[in-house]
């Protein structure tokens, strides 16, 4: 079996479950090297996994490297992936995909033109409870859908200090949270055609009360949006909602529902892999029973651990097979479309504000949790 060799490039916070996945979890893909603007910390990194460290314009010219890995701040992801497809790799990036749709067009387009692929997180659709829930609603077990609701929550005040890219562009409940949410939505029930949003930022100081932080106990500028409340409409005709609220309490505490008109689907929440799923099924007695019962669902799928990575390992199976990626750019693209036509629906004062792009609900990966890897081939 082929494999792929892959070159990380940023070694924050989110690095070490990227890599520890790509290193000893996924056969196909290997990890050759890892860069950082500050060397040492790419020097620290590669010592644990026993690969070389060198600057980013060394992995970039490096011909071995076959995907690069884009771990760096969303404000510089546009000019590291531009320079890596450049460079003939393929790229797969940490959220968000870029700042703004022009720049992430422009990337699908340079990657079609060079016959490279491309593709950003959030992967956590993979998750073992979202396949199972595109299972059940593929099977016709919830009978005709006819709406959803997701309610979503963090912590700003415990999470600002101790993540200090929240506060930079990019970092925002929209292009770092909301992300995750879109995602699953798309996945699970296909694009959306229009958006109405309202959008807020009502807090623009916080008290830094992460103890490791340098700006312990000092006010600090928080000047990203942390309130998101929306309806959408999605191409099939289902229309939902979307909300969600950083300035509430630690940890997420997700409220997502799938009605249809044979049950109700519970589902967990769209940032994890683990979660569980329950249903409400049609079948209410009445008069022998006290209260509807809400079944708790086992899911037999892969990936119920934390696999991040796991969408830049179907890259590579994807390539093998000559077939697109779960994770592509045109499926990227959407999600930040979707996220920029809330702004634009908030600017208007929350009117209806129509997406332009779509895309495929991608390839089901219900294969049974004992073949994680093999999970990612298709043929």
């Amino acid at each position: 079996m082929k494999t792929y060799n892959v070159g990380v490039i940023g070694t924050g916070m989110i690095c070490r479950i990227y890599i520890d996945n790509i290193a000893k979890r996924f056969e196909i893909v290997e990890l050759k090297a890892v860069a950082d603007i500050a060397l040492e910390k790419a020097e620290e990194v590669a010592k644990i996994y026993g690969v070389k460290a060198c600057t980013v314009d060394e992995l970039l010219a490096d011909p071995e490297i076959d995907i690069v890995l884009n771990l760096t701040p969303p404000f510089v992801h546009y000019d590291i992936m531009k320079r890596a497809l450049e460079a003939g790799k393929h790229v797969y990036t940490e959220k968000t995909f870029t700042m703004n749709t022009q720049e992430a067009a422009e990337l699908v387009a340079l990657a079609k033109e060079k016959d490279l692929m491309i593709g950003s997180a959030p992967d956590t659709f993979f998750a073992s409870w979202v396949q199972n829930a595109r299972a059940i609603i593929d099977s016709g077990r919830l009978g005709r859908i006819t709406s959803f609701a997701m309610v979503g929550n963090r912590d700003n005040d415990r999470m600002l200090g101790a993540m200090p890219y929240m506060n930079k562009p990019g970092g925002g409940l929209l292009l770092d949270y909301c992300v995750y949410y879109l995602t699953v939505l798309i996945n699970l029930l296909g694009p959306v055609k229009e958006v109405s949003a309202k959008i807020k930022a009502p807090y623009q100081q916080h008290l830094n009360t992460f103890p490791y932080s340098p700006q312990y106990g000092q006010m600090i500028d928080t000047p990203n949006e942390s309130q998101i409340y929306s309806v959408l409409e999605m191409e099939n005709g289902i229309t939902g909602t979307l909300s969600i609220n950083a300035d509430s309490v630690f940890f997420d505490q997700t409220y997502f529902a799938i009605y249809g008109n044979k049950g109700i689907l519970y589902l967990a929440c769209p940032d994890w892999f683990n979660g569980e799923l329950s249903i409400y099924e049609n079948t209410y007695d009445f008069e022998n029973a006290d209260k509807p019962v809400r079944i708790k669902i086992e899911d037999p799928y892969a990936f119920k651990t934390n696999s991040r990575g796991v969408g830049l390992a179907d890259m590579a199976w994807a390539r093998l097979e000559g077939r697109e990626p779960r994770v592509n750019g045109e499926r990227c693209y959407h999600v930040l479309e979707i996220e920029e036509r809330m702004m634009e629906s908030d600017e208007k004062n929350g009117a209806f504000v129509t997406v332009e792009s779509t895309c495929d609900r991608c390839i089901p990966v219900a294969i049974p949790t004992d073949t994680e890897e093999s999970a990612l081939k298709t043929r």
